[in-house]
C-alpha cells in the first residue's frame, strides 16, 4: 500500500497512467462498453477491469492522481446520449466531479457512439468499471504537471 492513493486505483493502473504522456488519453467505461475488443486496438493494448466501482467514483479517484490537458479544448470526452434519449443524470455527475478538481465543465465534449468507440480505439488504455448506468462512458487526456 501507499499513502494517498485512492483504494480503487489498482498496481496495472498506476503503471499505466505512469507511462502515459502528455496527450495520452484514458477510457473510463460502463458495463456495457465493448471494453476488451476496444482495448486490444489501443496504444497499450491494456484493459483495466475494476468491476466494483462505477465510473464516476472511477473519475474522482484518477483526476487525485492525474492533471487534464490544459493545452487543448476539450480534455474530457463523453458517449453522448442519442437525441431520442434523455440526457443521462451521469453526465451532471462527470460535470460536478470536473469542478471538484477545479476543471470547468464546458471542457467536456459530447460525441456519438460510434464516434466515442473510433476515439477510444486510439487512446492508450480503457478501465472497464462495473457502472450500470447507460452512457456513462468517458475518456480524459493527460495533462502535465505545473510547477
Amino acid at each position: 500500500m501507499l499513502l494517498g492513493i485512492p483504494k480503487i486505483i489498482s498496481p496495472q493502473l498506476i503503471k499505466i497512467i505512469m507511462e502515459m504522456g502528455h496527450g495520452d488519453e484514458i477510457v473510463i467505461a460502463d458495463a456495457n462498453f465493448p471494453a476488451a475488443s476496444i482495448a486490444k486496438e489501443t496504444c497499450s493494448g491494456e484493459i483495466v477491469y475494476c468491476q466494483g466501482v462505477g465510473t464516476v467514483e472511477f473519475l474522482d479517484a484518477i483526476l487525485k492522481l492525474m492533471p487534464l490537458d490544459y493545452a487543448v479544448e476539450s480534455p474530457v470526452v463523453c458517449m453522448a446520449a442519442p437525441k431520442d434519449v434523455e440526457t443521462p443524470e451521469i453526465h451532471g455527475r462527470f460535470k460536478q466531479i470536473l469542478n471538484s478538481h477545479g476543471y470547468s465543465d464546458d471542457k467536456i465534449d459530447f460525441v456519438p457512439r460510434f464516434d466515442f468507440y473510433d476515439r477510444a480505439k486510439k487512446s492508450y488504455a480503457v478501465v472497464s468499471t462495473g457502472e450500470g448506468a447507460r452512457f456513462a462512458n468517458i475518456i480524459i487526456k493527460k495533462g502535465v504537471i505545473k510547477e
